[in-house]
């Protein structure tokens, strides 16, 4: 049993089981399926002006974790994260996508910049 397989295990939150299991299938997404799988207080947590900062025009960002509403994205990015505040919601629109919907469109992860 290796790591992300005892920490599944303790996951209440259906939708996150999920997301780290597609994440565990997909030998592209490996990495990131231990990022997804971190205890609660651990998790990361980015605000839109801090992901704005650290990426390039044209990205598609991932945040293995909350994506948050304070700032604005300047540049064009495509900004998928495990969940959303509600103010991010609004601010980002159609340029956001859940990890599992990127999964799915993009199962070799390419063009992927993963945020720490």
């Amino acid at each position: 049993m290796d790591k992300v397989e005892r920490k599944l295990r303790r996951k209440k939150n259906p939708e996150l089981v999920r997301t780290i299991l597609l994440l565990k299938k997909n030998k592209d997404w490996q990495k990131l399926a231990n990022l997804v799988a971190r205890v609660k207080r651990k998790q990361i947590k980015l605000n839109l002006d801090e992901i704005d900062q650290r990426a390039e025009e044209g990205d598609t960002i991932v945040v293995p974790g909350k994506i948050l509403g304070r700032g604005e994205l300047k540049k064009k990015l495509m900004v998928v994260g495990f969940s959303f505040s509600q103010k991010a919601k609004e601010k980002l629109k159609a340029k956001a996508r859940t990890i599992e919907e990127e999964v799915k469109k993009n199962p070799k992860a390419e063009g992927v910049k993963v945020l720490k």
